[in-house]
């Protein structure tokens, strides 16, 4: 995370911006931390991160065209332009169906991406758009604890508190990619009812006074 980087370099007083300066942080963040090598994700993963891209911007495009062909059903608009919103969106709802076949077909056609959502699916609460996001993430990274996965999709809670004098209210971290955490929501919202894990899980957090918003992001 070059964040991460910068305020290292900061916290050691470096505030120049040079090549040199910049060698040397790397070099000395690497022997303080001594981070795990980087792997690129395989080909099959790339390619499969890319067709849910480009499906996700899509769907994105369809939805915005329907907004428009609801508002222009109210407005004094020519027919052209009544006609011209029809035909985009039959356009993209083809295209969303054979990126969806595409998507489907690179998935099955993988044992492992195959094995992965499988195993997902058998989550109550999880349906077949998650379980295709995260097979991309598993086969692209490796977690060894829940607690990481957690930590790199920006789902912690973030404490903000010293003494007795501050006291800010906790508050999710979204450190990581953000469209993982919009995929997420109202499927944790579903599943605080029909998971028994997660139900009890927010059961418990809402005893002990926590908000509805922080038993959502923990069950996200």
């Amino acid at each position: 995370n070059p964040a991460q980087l910068r305020a290292f370099a900061q916290g050691l007083g470096i505030k120049n911006k040079t090549d040199k300066e910049d060698s040397t942080v790397l070099a000395r963040f690497g022997a303080a931390q001594n981070p795990v090598p980087w792997q690129p994700p395989s080909p099959s993963a790339r390619r499969l991160k890319a067709l849910l891209t480009r499906r996700d911007a899509v769907a994105d495009d369809l939805q915005r065209e329907r907004n428009r062909q609801e508002a222009n059903d109210f407005s004094s608009a020519p027919e052209a332009v009544g006609d011209s919103i029809r035909e985009s969106i039959a356009f993209l709802e083809a295209e969303l169906k054979r990126l969806e076949k595409m998507i489907a077909k690179h998935i099955n056609d993988d044992p492992d991406l195959r094995n992965k959502k499988k195993l997902l699916e058998t989550i109550p609460g999880v349906g077949p758009r998650v379980a295709t996001h995260m097979t991309t993430l598993f086969a692209g990274r490796t977690f060894e604890r829940a607690e990481q996965l957690a930590a790199y999709l920006g789902l912690v809670p973030v404490m903000w508190e010293s003494g007795s004098s501050v006291r800010n209210r906790p508050h999710m971290s979204k450190a990581g990619p953000a469209y993982l955490r919009k995929v997420l929501y109202l499927p944790a919202v579903g599943a605080r009812r029909w998971n028994p894990h997660i139900k009890a899980l927010n059961d418990r957090l809402l005893a002990k006074g926590k908000s509805k918003m922080a038993a959502i992001g923990a069950a996200m």
